[in-house]
């Protein structure tokens, strides 16, 4: 009994450790009955300066320069998503789409995102993000409504937590994503 135990056990350890032989460092991927429940960590580059921002104002209120919230404008993204917070590390997908600041009191960015991945399994899978993002919150979360590819049917939330930002509106973001499908 004892031995057929430790087969048990020996044979557990190697698919497991198998299993995630083909896992993404950013990613992780477990299917139990009929769902598949995807946990993903990166970080998001929001670039408005410079000479070539990843974020631009496409519209604005005439009063947004007047508020202290930008209440009424909207910024067209094209962000990049790497697996650690230096700008250079790897690249695993882009964050495209519009946010705006929604809060005439405190800063309230909707957020209307598309998360498309160019990375391992994930490579031409994305996840849809539409809430709202309290962003000067240390954390928050945002709801996740659906998805493409590995992500089809998707439903989750999304984690953010801000890693740096600068006076000219840069930010580097910090997501930890949980994403639930179907198999």
């Amino acid at each position: 009994m004892e031995r057929f135990a430790l087969l048990v056990i020996l044979l557990v350890t190697i698919f497991a450790w198998a299993e995630g032989q083909d896992q993404e460092s950013w990613a992780k991927r477990v299917e139990s009955g009929k769902e598949v429940v995807t946990t993903l960590q990166f970080y998001f580059h929001d670039k408005l300066s410079g000479s070539n921002p990843s974020a631009v104002r496409i519209a604005q209120a005439a009063e947004t320069n007047n508020s202290a919230t930008i209440f009424g404008a909207l910024l067209m993204i094209d962000d990049p998503l790497t697996i650690g917070p230096d700008p250079t590390s790897k690249l695993v997908g882009r964050a495209r789409g519009l946010y705006g600041s929604a809060g005439q009191t405190d800063l309230g960015l909707i957020m209307v995102l598309n998360y498309g991945f160019t990375d391992g399994i994930y490579q031409g899978s994305s996840f849809s993000l539409l809430s709202l993002n309290p962003a000067l919150n240390p954390v928050r979360e945002m709801a996740i409504v659906g998805g493409t590819g590995l992500f089809r049917l998707a439903r989750g939330y999304a984690i953010a937590q801000t890693y740096s930002a600068n006076p000219n509106g840069d930010a580097i973001v910090g997501y930890n994503v949980t994403i639930v499908t179907y198999i």
